[in-house]
């Protein structure tokens, strides 16, 4: 060893030990760990309640009846539980309904378990840092709209089918050279779906075939007879038969999710009345066949399609994620930190190392980037803030700041029952104007100086 780092060394055994931390409260003594997996379930207690603290169950319904009968035994009333796939769904349920406080943490904030890594040791870590209330559980909403929140999963997994089936008709028509997706720009649209069903049905001819289009179809007909020339072979007008089939079954999958649908929205309705004509808006693509804002209105009370690049379905998506309820967010702050829409706050010897948005998989949110993403042409205040972001920064981050607006002013209109009232992109624009001016003026006066206005020209 040098005799640099010998110094080093003899002044490091000199060194005055720390003094200890204040010990951590123990604020919920009456808390269990539950370690999740797919075949069995490892549960830890407190030491001091059963000879054997941590238990294997396996997944079965009877084991988790089981499980909760031993936890009620053991005086334990909070449960801690990582956040497992779909695995904690069950037991989550089922311990709820028996009373417990059931929280569900993020397995990425539980990972680091000192000493080597085991599912006995998940558990009793969970349990460990529950007693001294060091995890927080996940938002979960109330039980009827995590109802609707599955139905309205399942009817968007739908239209994802069933666009791969609409992909399959147009792989059928390429394949057989007929470029009917050339001059119509939608397959499945009224025009398109008749000559699709017309050569199922045996016809060939392309200009019988052209003459069903519609109106709208900008296309002559004799292009669309032209496109409607090809090979007609038999295995290829078999794939597209076949994905016609599929495509109208889940036209009557949708159809009777929709009832779903509607009938849960009716059981979530906490006002009476109508929302207030605004301007008239095209039923967005793909949205139920009912009356979707009536019924979001009777439920959240507020109309949220008044905010602008906000539809009935985008309304339904955050709804279905969070229901008509802010009350589990305490501010408007908290509600964008879990839609992973507010700035980071990644802090070091006070210099901002970065203000990345944290990275979430939150459906509510990316329902919010997609609205705001079609702001880009709107003459609202929203619009002329959308552009205006995107004048000072990249096009990601100004839909980001878009979204994260448009999700203060749904926080807003949810917790004090206030209707949206858009002032317009001249209100916004002026109001820019004056904020700029007052801080050149400030600028100014620090300088010694005065603003002077000078006269308009006519």
């Amino acid at each position: 060893m040098s005799r640099r780092n010998a110094k080093i060394s003899l002044a490091k055994t000199n060194l005055k030990p720390r003094k200890s931390r204040a010990a951590l409260t123990i604020t919920h003594p009456n808390a269990a760990g539950i370690d999740i997996g797919s075949a069995s379930h490892f549960v830890a207690v407190p030491p001091d309640r059963d000879d054997e603290p941590v238990r294997e169950f396996p997944s079965f319904t009877v084991d988790l009846h089981a499980l909760a009968d031993w936890l009620r035994a053991s005086g334990v009333d909070t449960v801690a539980m990582e956040s497992t796939g779909v695995y904690w769904i069950p037991l989550f349920e089922l311990l709820e309904s028996r009373g417990f406080t059931v929280l569900l943490v993020n397995a990425r904030h539980v990972k680091n378990v000192s000493g080597r890594k085991s599912d006995v040791l998940d558990c009793q870590w969970l349990q460990q840092l529950m007693t001294y209330g060091l995890l927080n559980g996940a938002f979960r909403p109330a039980d009827a709209v995590c109802a609707l929140r599955s139905l309205w999963r399942q009817r968007g997994m739908l239209l994802c089918s069933q666009g791969r089936h609409v992909q399959h008709m147009q792989k059928a028509l390429t394949q057989m050279n007929i470029q009917l997706a050339n001059v119509i720009s939608d397959v499945v649209g009224e025009t398109g779906q008749k000559i699709l069903r017309a050569i199922v049905n045996g016809e060939r001819d392309g200009q019988v075939l052209a003459a069903m289009k519609n109106v709208r179809i900008r296309a002559s007909q004799d292009e669309i007879a032209k496109s409607l020339s090809g090979n007609w072979r038999a295995e290829h007008l078999f794939a597209l038969k076949q994905a016609l089939a599929m495509f109208d079954f889940i036209v009557t999958q949708l159809a009777e999710c929709d009832r779903e649908i509607e009938q849960q929205l009716q059981s979530l309705q906490a006002h009476d009345g109508e929302p207030a004509k605004g301007k008239k808006r095209g039923r967005a693509r793909n949205a139920p066949k009912f009356d979707l804002r009536t019924q979001l209105f009777r439920m959240c009370g507020v109309d949220l399609t008044r905010i602008d690049g906000i539809d009935v379905t985008t309304a339904l998506a955050v709804i279905s994620e969070t229901g008509a309820d802010m009350s589990r967010f305490a501010t408007v702050g908290h509600f964008t930190s879990w839609l992973g829409l507010c700035p980071g706050t990644k802090i070091t010897g006070g210099k901002v190392m970065s203000g990345k948005t944290s990275r979430v998989a939150n459906r509510a949110a990316q329902a919010l980037r997609l609205a705001a993403a079609a702001l880009r042409s709107s003459q609202s205040a929203l619009g002329a803030y959308f552009r205006r972001m995107c004048s000072r920064m990249d096009k990601p981050k100004a839909v980001t700041a878009a979204a994260h607006k448009l999700a203060r002013l749904i926080y807003t209109m949810l917790t004090k029952g206030e209707e949206y009232t858009d002032q317009g992109q001249d209100y916004y624009e002026e109001r820019y104007r004056q904020r700029v001016l007052r801080q050149l003026a400030q600028r100014a006066e620090k300088m010694g100086m005065k603003l002077v206005a000078t006269e308009q020209p006519a």
